[in-house]
């Protein structure tokens, strides 16, 4: 064994400490981008053959009623490679292994229904057979979350009636990897969820017969997809058409999308903090370590040893940590994202999550692992390279002498001795100091933020759900009903209060941009849902007022306090109206505009009407309450602000726990790097 190769051992014997520091950091630095960067490929490419093989739409329009014989017109627009009408409905359902009325979107299914648009994928069991209308395909995390399998019954509102529906078959599709109930943060699978039923029976149910009521389109590659939205509008304009949309505000869609979107953030925010710390601690071991061992090195120079060895011999020191650590990054990155995908299929159905592991992720980590940890030893290298063989002669600076320019300062000398001492350390490395406090900033900043998010998230939820939407219940009726069914609701045994609201489709527009959703018109002195300001005190509508804005839909339009908003209806006969900006108000569960209900009434030119009511009730009567909705005909849906709420802190508990652990680990190291 040669002199340098003792010393190479040596050195890995005595720096391994600050070895295993630098290798953890690394280790964390590539297993986090090689966990988000495989997550987001498994997800990519798990999601683009499902939307290859089951035909995911381009465009959606939802309508009131129209002919089949329309869909004809529809299919000679330009650009469009074809297109399909639906019977979509939500409808209420009745389990009896819960007192809660569960809710579910229904389809309508053809007799081919794994070639149809959004083409059905069963995982088990069978498509419904025709002359069999009650059979039915539920949605995997339905079924998984009411512990429903094939052969059992599900009780179902159909317009008005009650039917017993049977499970032939559990599937999922393109347009549903992830389904929430509107109006909610999170999926609950347990009372929302989707059922494919023959189109028969739909059309028979709802008086449906040879119509349809929403519209899938694909565009061809060489289609305008802008055009093409704007003759499907024109069509289905005189048959209740509520403007077309495509992909991008499609729910589900978008859920997966803005989840890539954070994946990739992390992607290259967290590998840059974790490699940057172990940089700096390779710097500063390499620039120690020369310093102390500069009697050895000018001695080997003066044997002989050349420049390029003495480098190579501090090369192979920081080869073999990052040898160590990429090979663990990366075997700690694949379990990583193993263990993601399966935390995601909590809330995402593929038919097959792809695990893609090889790929340009695994290049990008070796090489950012190489570059990053070279650079921070780079300069410790030079230095050890070009030390001259003289210098075996002279002693190198003692560490312990502080430089004088630091003993002239007067408030140093002010200090008791061990803080002195502390205070001239500090003082005489500025580097090393400023850099050992960003480190521990660092470590500490990811401890306080998983809590904070923990807070964050509490407080949202304070915010929304007990300041602001005070109510128990939300129902949404079929078809908007006169006011007096309030009263009918308040006769309820147990009902404390009732108040209506009614919702409107319609596209906002200031300026270039626009956004399509729901105007609320509200009581102007609402108690159940209560519009509030930045200092969380209710907003007093007066029968005049302009819109109010939440921050996000402010945010997204470009628009300011005072400014026009172009409104265009999607209900009923199209209007269009312009009103001013009042109010921008801070919300966190997204975009959002209120009004007045009384207001909103004369713009659609219509009598008292609701689209559905916000209730409070005595808890002593929940089972009753629960009961009388189910038996209620007209109640298309229902939001359960409790269930809703325990649902949300248990899908949050699953998902932040192993997360507070990961935080707390890598915390650990940054601080000890």
């Amino acid at each position: 064994m040669t002199a340098i190769v003792r010393l190479l051992v040596s050195d890995l014997k005595r720096l391994w400490k600050q070895g295993v520091a630098i290798v953890g950091l690394m280790v964390c630095g590539v297993a986090t981008f090689i966990m988000s960067t495989s997550t987001i490929r498994s997800l990519e490419t798990s999601r683009d053959l499902y939307y290859a093989h089951y035909r995911f739409s381009h465009l959606w329009a939802p309508l009131v009623r129209a002919p089949d014989g329309l869909l004809e017109h529809i299919r000679a627009i330009p650009g469009l490679e074809e297109a399909s009408g639906k019977i979509v409905r939500h409808v209420l359902l009745d389990f009896p292994s819960i007192p809660e009325p569960a809710s579910a979107k229904l389809i309508s299914i053809d007799r081919d229904p794994n070639l149809e648009i959004n083409g059905l994928f069963l995982r088990r069991g069978r498509f419904p057979a025709f002359s069999q209308e009650t059979e039915v395909v539920i949605s995997e995390l339905f079924a998984e979350a009411q512990g429903l399998g094939i052969g059992d019954k599900i009780v179902a509102n159909l317009g008005g009636k009650r039917e017993t529906l049977h499970i032939v078959g559990i599937g999922l599709s393109p347009d549903s990897i992830y389904v929430v109930q509107p109006g909610l943060l999170l999926s609950d699978n347990r009372l929302y969820g989707i059922l494919w039923v023959p189109r028969a029976k739909l059309a028979a149910a709802f008086n449906m017969e040879g119509a349809f009521n929403e519209v899938n389109a694909r565009v061809s590659r060489s289609g305008n997809i802008q055009r093409v939205k704007t003759e499907l509008d024109r069509l289905l304009e005189p048959f209740g058409g509520t403007g077309s949309y495509d992909r991008e505000d499609q729910e589900s869609h978008a859920r997966v999308r803005d989840e890539m979107k954070e994946l990739r953030t992390m992607a290259f925010l967290a590998p840059a903090i974790f490699l940057s710390v172990s940089a700096f601690l390779l710097n500063m071991v390499f620039s120690r370590m020369v310093a102390q061992q500069t009697e050895q090195i000018a001695t080997m120079r003066a044997f002989g040893y050349q420049r390029w060895e003495i480098g190579w011999h501090y090369l192979r020191l920081v080869s073999v940590w990052i040898t160590i650590g990429l090979l663990l990054g990366i075997v700690v990155g694949l379990q990583l994202a193993s263990w993601l995908n399966e935390l995601y299929k909590l809330f995402f159905r593929f038919p097959e999550i792809v695990a893609v592991r090889f790929g340009w992720e695994w290049i990008l980590a070796v090489a950012l692992g190489v570059s990053v940890a070279s650079l921070g030893a780079l300069s410790g290298i030079y230095r050890a390279m070009q030390l001259p063989p003289a210098e075996a002669m002279r002693a190198g600076t003692s560490t312990a002498s502080p430089p004088a320019w630091v003993k002239d300062l007067r408030w140093i000398h002010l200090l008791p001795s061990l803080s002195r001492l502390v205070a001239i350390r500090l003082v005489s490395n500025p580097w090393l100091s400023l850099f050992s406090i960003l480190g521990m900033a660092l470590g500490i900043s990811l401890l306080v933020l998983s809590s904070f998010m923990e807070s964050t998230i509490d407080y949202v939820l304070e915010h929304q759900f007990s300041k602001s939407q005070r109510h128990s219940l939300q129902l949404a009726f079929y078809e908007n009903r006169s006011e007096s069914c309030l009263h009918s609701i308040e006769q309820w045994t147990g009902v404390q209060r009732v108040e209506g609201f009614r919702s409107v489709p319609a596209r906002l527009h200031h300026g270039l941009k626009n956004e399509r959703l729901a105007v609320l018109g509200l009581e102007p002195h609402s108690q159940l849902f209560r519009v509030l300001d930045h200092n969380d005190q209710p907003i007093q509508f007066s029968e005049q007022s302009g819109l109010t804005l939440t921050q996000k839909l402010a945010n997204k339009l470009g628009v300011g306090l005072g400014e026009i908003v172009d409104i265009d209806i999607l209900e009923g006969q199209e209007r269009k109206i312009a009103l001013p900006v009042d109010r921008i108000i801070a919300n966190y569960t997204g975009p959002g505009v209120y009004l007045p209900r009384s207001q909103l009434h004369r713009m659609m030119m219509e009598g008292e009407q609701v689209s559905g009511v916000f209730l409070t009730f005595d808890t002593t009567y929940r089972e009753h309450i629960y009961r009388m909705i189910k038996d209620t005909p007209g109640i298309s849906g229902i939001l359960d602000k409790r269930a809703a709420l325990a649902n949300f802190r248990a899908l949050l508990s699953k998902s932040t726990g192993w997360m507070r652990v990961v935080n707390g680990v890598f915390a650990a190291l940054i601080a000890l790097g």
